[in-house]
């Protein structure tokens, strides 16, 4: 590395820092695998974090990490419901889903719920969304039920709908999730490969996304590959910055 290039790389992590510090995060879906490793990710960098579970009572593994919670269901709450819960926060992770349920929760959560969301948002200049979602050709090595043929048309029309609100958006549609140890490399791109990606190196990536506020109105697929996260993220930041 050059002195150029450590130079660089110092300035980075100061911003980065910088960023991190002044960055207020609410995760909808922050229960769930890769809401709670994200989650624990941003209180590490000293991120102010919060979230939404369904639970009246507290999370103490959320708890012990510092991470604040909110009680209700986001199924049936109102865009108005959702402002007022997103309205002290700059960065909102919609990581909730129904994982190929039952279709009337995929309606729920998936579409309905993030429309929601969105448009609260919208009411809310200033604040960034960014939504985990799911490649498309995942599972089609297999033979899907109707709930994951449903699964995957919601998800397609919901993304459909949020890139078109007047919103600063971003999408992240990883491979296969696993729940193996995080490699700390992936592919990162417009359109790549689906194969397998650990729900780690996924939290890894939404949060590197988050403490780059450049990469914005962007839809990225996420599979396993051989590029640090940081630097894949960077890439992304340069090229849509050229």
């Amino acid at each position: 590395m050059t002195s150029r290039d450590t130079i660089a790389a110092t300035e980075g992590s100061t911003e980065e820092a910088s960023i991190a510090s002044s960055t207020r995060v609410f995760i909808f879906g922050v229960t769930g695998r890769v809401g709670r490793l994200l989650a624990t990710r941003l209180r590490a960098r000293g991120v102010i974090v919060s979230g939404l579970t369904r639970s009246s009572l507290p999370d103490s593994a959320l708890e012990a990490d510092g991470v604040r919670t909110v009680s209700g269901e986001l199924g049936v709450a109102t865009t108005e419901e959702i402002t007022a819960m997103i309205s002290d926060w700059d960065v909102i992770v919609f990581a909730a889903g129904s994982n190929a349920g039952a279709q009337n929760v995929t309606d729920d959560i998936d579409d309905a719920a993030l429309q929601r969301v969105s448009e609260a948002i919208a009411a809310s200049p200033g604040k960034r969304l960014i939504l985990l979602s799911v490649l498309p050709e995942a599972w089609r090595e297999r033979q899907l039920s109707d709930g994951e043929e449903h699964y995957f048309a919601v998800k397609k029309r919901a993304e459909v709908a949020l890139t078109r609100q007047p919103i600063d958006w971003v999408i992240l549609r990883p491979s296969l999730l696993t729940d193996d140890p995080g490699q700390g490399t992936v592919a990162l791109g417009p359109a790549e490969l689906h194969d397998e990606i650990t729900r780690e190196d996924v939290a890894a990536v939404l949060e590197a996304l988050i403490l780059e506020p450049t990469i914005s109105r962007r839809i990225l697929e996420l599979n396993t590959g051989p590029t640090a996260i940081t630097e894949a993220v960077g890439r992304i930041a340069r090229a849509y910055q050229a």
